[in-house]
This record gives C-alpha cells, structure tokens and sequence, in this order.
C-alpha cells in the first residue's frame, strides 16, 4: 500500500510494491497522503514513485469486473485522483522507476514534471489495444500534457515507450539510471518547493480548467 515519508521540504508519495493498481483501498490511501501534503504549511513539493517493477499499472480491473455497479462512482473517483494532482497546489515530480501503464502512465501526466528511469520499464497507453476506450475526461488529460503528435501516436498505437524514447517524444524531462530517479526527481522538486501556495494553485486550476470540468463531468460515457 502507498506510503508517504518527508525529506526536508519534499514529501516522497511511495505508490507500493506491487503493480500498484488503483483499488479503492489503494485510491483511499493516496488520497489521504495527499491530504497530508496538502494540509502542510510552509515550502513544500511532492516526488511520486514507487517500490519495485512497476510504477503502477492503473485501474484494478479485476475489482471493476467483481463490482460492475460499482462502475460509475470508481471512475469518478480516478478521475478525482487525476484532477487533484493535476491541480494541487505545490509542484509535483513523478520518478518513474518502473512499468508505467494505462492509469499510471495518465497519473503521471497530472504531475508537473516526469523523471523515467533510462535503460528498463515502459510508459504506455495500452487502450487501444486491450480494447477500452479513453474516457472524454482522460482524453482531454493526455491531450494537455503532451505535445499533439506524442498525444496521437500514445493514444492510438499503444507504443511503448522506453526511458529514452519517453524523453526524446516530450513525455517525460529527463531518463536516467536506476539508482539516480528518486534522486533526480527530489532534487528537482527541492528546488520549486517555493513555490508552493495557492497563487501556484489558481495558475494551475486556470490552465487545466478544461479539464478539471471534463474529469468532474459524472455524465462522460464510460465515466
């Protein structure tokens, strides 16, 4: 289960050592360690990771396919998930040690910034080949954060990228060596915590309000 620590100014968010899929245990415990952040006074940033294999391998659904009406509220609470991160208001930094797939691979893309370990591990978009359609809200979060060809191939081949490849496409600043991405990515965020506050906050929600209203539109087809 996810896991939150602090080192100096920067909170650490550990997703798991699992392939971190979004249950709703799981979504409980990341968006009560984002209460922790959020409720915190002073300089602050937050670095994203986890333990292991895999980053996170998005929607649990093994769950989703136990509780079919529970469709609705789960999706709705994913994309809670996304909209907060997106809008949060300190800088976020996700370090990508692992496997970074469907719902992790959107995770990642509300960060502010992504750091990709170089030489193992993918980030992909596998929709269209595992056959379930982006939600209007997703596609408006995809769109936003990548540059509009990035956007279209991710979206519609199902690529999968490497550290390199993500780095070369825009999808992640920077690709390095194992034991160098949780590093990276808290040195990065050590040195933005200043700009925590809800000035950073208001920029943000006016940026992406397009799609803060799509994430929060409970009428999306398939959300």
């Amino acid at each position: 289960m996810p896991t939150l620590e602090r080192s100096g100014d920067v909170f650490v968010l550990d997703l798991g050592d699992t392939e971190n899929r979004f249950s709703p245990d799981w979504l409980a415990a990341v968006g009560a360690a984002l209460d922790e952040v959020e409720s915190a006074d002073g300089p602050r940033a937050l670095v994203t990771t986890a333990t292991g294999k895999f980053f996170s391998n998005g929607l649990d659904l093994d769950w989703l396919g136990a509780h079919p009406d529970r469709h609705e509220g789960y999706v709705a609470d994913v994309h809670g998930l996304f909209a907060r991160v997106l809008a949060l208001p300190l800088i976020t930094v996700a370090a990508l040690q692992g496997h970074t797939f469907a719902a992790g691979a959107m995770l990642s893309l509300a960060h502010d910034f992504r750091v990709m370990r170089a030489d193992r591990g993918f980030w992909c978009l596998p929709e269209a080949d595992i056959g379930i359609p982006f939600t209007r809200g997703m596609s408006a979060l995809i769109q936003a954060r990548l540059a509009p060809q990035t956007a279209h191939e991710a979206m519609t081949t199902a690529r999968r990228y490497g550290g390199e490849d993500a780095r070369a496409a825009g999808i992640v600043g920077s690709a390095v060596g194992e034991d160098a991405v949780r590093s990276t990515a808290q040195d990065l965020a050590a040195g933005l915590v200043g700009k925590a506050g809800p000035t950073l906050g208001t920029i943000k929600t006016r940026m992406y309000a397009p799609v803060l209203d799509l994430l929060a539109d409970r009428t999306d087809p398939r959300g």
